[in-house]
C-alpha cells in the first residue's frame, strides 16, 4: 500500500521573519506568506486530494485553506477544509517558544562545545538538537527526541488510519521547517538523489514522499520522492 504526500511547509510567518523558534506557538502568516501558500497552490491546482491535515496552528490552517481553494478538484468535492490534529505541529521548544533562533541554539549547544545548531548536528547529530533544547531548558517542558517522534509517528498513522485515505491515495499536509527537515535527516537515505539536510526546506515549498502505512516500523514505512520543489 503506498500514500502520496505532498508535504507543503506553510507559508513565511511573522516568526520566521523575526528569526524566531516557532513550535507551538502561534504567530500568524505574514502577506508573503499568504502569497507562498497561494503559489503552492497554483502548483498543486490539477492534484486530485483525496484527503488534507494538517496541525491545529494557525499558519497551517490558513496554508491549507489558501490551497485547496486553488485546487480544482477540491471546489467540486467535499474537501473545503484540512483535517486538524495537534500531533502534527512543530517541535515544542518549551522555555524557548519565541525566542531568537541563534540564542537558543546557543544555549542548548554551547555547554556541549556545538555553539549553533549547524555545529550540534555536525558534532552529535540531529537527535541531540532536541535532547540538549530539552537539557538547557530550566523547565525541561521542551520535547527530547524520543518525545518528539512518538509525537509524529502518532501523526502519520492518524493519516494513515483515515476513512478518507486509501491505496494510491494523494494527502495533502501543512508541515513545518523543521518537522520537514527531521525528516529528510531521518528518510534522506531513501530518496535516489543527494539532499541538503542543513537547510529547512523552503515556505510554500512542496516535499513528497510515499507513505506505506501497514508498516509497523515507522522507519520502514516512508520514502522520500521529491524535496523542497
Amino acid at each position: 500500500m503506498a500514500i502520496h504526500l505532498y508535504l507543503v511547509r506553510h507559508g513565511r510567518t511573522y516568526f520566521n521573519l523575526y528569526n524566531r523558534l516557532q513550535g507551538w506557538s502561534n504567530s500568524p502568516l505574514t502577506l508573503d506568506g499568504k502569497n507562498d501558500a497561494a503559489k503552492a497552490g497554483e502548483k498543486l491546482a490539477s492534484v486530485k486530494f483525496d484527503a488534507a491535515f494538517c496541525s491545529d496552528t494557525t499558519r497551517a490552517q490558513q496554508t491549507a485553506q489558501i490551497i485547496l481553494q486553488k485546487n480544482a478538484s477540491a471546489r467540486f468535492s467535499k474537501l473545503q477544509e484540512a483535517e486538524t490534529h495537534m500531533e502534527l505541529r512543530e517541535q515544542f521548544y518549551g522555555y524557548f517558544e519565541g525566542r531568537d533562533m541563534n540564542e537558543a541554539w546557543w544555549a542548548a549547544g554551547a555547554p556541549h562545545d556545538a555553539p549553533t545548531y549547524a555545529q550540534i548536528i555536525e558534532k552529535y547529530g540531529p537527535a541531540a538538537t532536541r535532547d540538549f533544547l530539552k537539557e538547557a531548558d530550566p523547565f525541561h517542558h521542551a520535547e527530547n527526541n524520543e518525545e518528539y517522534w512518538k509525537r509524529v509517528e502518532r501523526g502519520y498513522r492518524i493519516i494513515g488510519k483515515s476513512r478518507n485515505v486509501h491505496d494510491d491515495s494523494n494527502v495533502l499536509v501543512i508541515a513545518h521547517g523543521n518537522t520537514l527537515l527531521s525528516l529528510l535527516q531521518r528518510f534522506s537515505k531513501t530518496a535516489s538523489a543527494d539532499v541538503d539536510l542543513t537547510v529547512r526546506p523552503a515556505n510554500g515549498s512542496i516535499t513528497r514522499f510515499d507513505f506505506d502505512p501497514s508498516q509497523e516500523d515507522f522507519d520502514m514505512a516512508m520514502t522520500l520522492i521529491a524535496c523542497n520543489e
